[in-house]
């Protein structure tokens, strides 16, 4: 009989999400177990404990995902496990943090397939200015569109120095360009969406971020995108299920958060199932997710 598929679940938090857990599962894992309140360090540890407990061919049963809700740190422990493999006693590693590379993947996937159908263009040398800039979603949302050739700029909102340094310490780790700026009043973030292309809105959930009003007079605004679910929601005027439909009054279409949603779920399965699949280790992080949210919404 083969051994159980185990997942180790670490996280630097002190509870791990049910929502991975249960997607762990239903993917096909066996069994998970979860590591709380795990430090960089303690990822080491943790990962050369699973890695000596089987056979090298027994070892492809087993991955670790890495949870939490800080990208760079998460990113970080990945490094720590990646350094903690002998091969070929090695086992794939996943990291998503507050689900945030899949839900980031997937925004951008959408809105970059919203330009291709209704505008015959992609991301290259867009303008997208990023609302909720000090989240994970929106950490991770503007480094992947900055990837993809736009330009993208992370709007914080508790003055600049916070995103600023978010800003920097993305652009240091993985060679982006992003730029930053303040969203404390009413009056910038109007000022913020006159000049882009698109506009991603990942704030904290229940928060109106954008009104109609503050959007319509962006004469460039091609796609709008919305990660909150709970009313109100992010974007006045981008419902939950829209999925590239005009917005009142504008040539601009909007994502909602269910739409977003739909392609991040099948995301964050799909990621689960190359690991159990692969034959060979696997490292997956915000670049892997996005691979497959693009195929997912081609």
């Amino acid at each position: 009989m083969a051994p159980p598929r185990i997942l180790h679940m670490i996280t630097p938090l002190k509870h791990m999400s049910p929502f991975d857990v249960n997607m762990a599962l239903d993917a096909g894992y066996d069994d998970v177990v979860a590591y709380t309140n795990a430090t960089i360090e303690d990822a080491y540890g943790l990962i050369q404990d699973a890695i000596f407990s089987r056979s090298p061919e027994g070892i492809k049963r087993q991955g670790a995902f890495i949870g939490g809700k800080r990208a760079i740190e998460a990113l970080d422990m990945m490094d720590r496990a990646k350094k903690a493999m002998v091969p070929p006693f090695e086992i794939s590693v996943f990291a998503d943090p507050a689900g945030s590379f899949t839900t980031a993947a997937a925004m951008v996937a959408c809105a970059k397939k919203a330009l291709q159908d209704n505008f015959e263009t992609d991301l290259d040398g867009k303008s997208v200015v990023v609302f909720g800039g000090t989240g994970v979603v929106a950490f991770a949302s503007a480094v992947i569109a900055s990837t993809g050739g736009a330009k993208a700029i992370l709007v914080g909102y508790d003055g600049p120095e916070r995103v600023r340094r978010l800003t920097m310490e993305a652009n240091d780790r993985f060679d982006v360009d992003l730029g930053y700026a303040d969203g404390t009043t009413e009056e910038q973030k109007a000022e913020l969406a006159q000049n882009a292309d698109l506009i991603f809105s990942a704030g904290p959930a229940g928060r109106q971020i954008l009104s109609l009003a503050q959007i319509n007079p962006a004469k460039n605004l091609k796609v709008a995108a919305d990660v909150n679910a709970v009313p109100p929601l992010g974007i006045e005027g981008v419902g939950l299920k829209d999925n590239g439909k005009p917005i009142e009054g504008m040539d601009a279409v909007g994502i909602g958060a269910l739409a977003i949603g739909d392609v991040k779920y099948k995301t964050e399965t799909g990621l689960f199932k190359e690991m159990i699949e692969a034959d060979q280790a696997v490292y997956l992080d915000f670049r892997a997710a996005y691979r497959l949210a693009q195929d997912l919404v081609s």
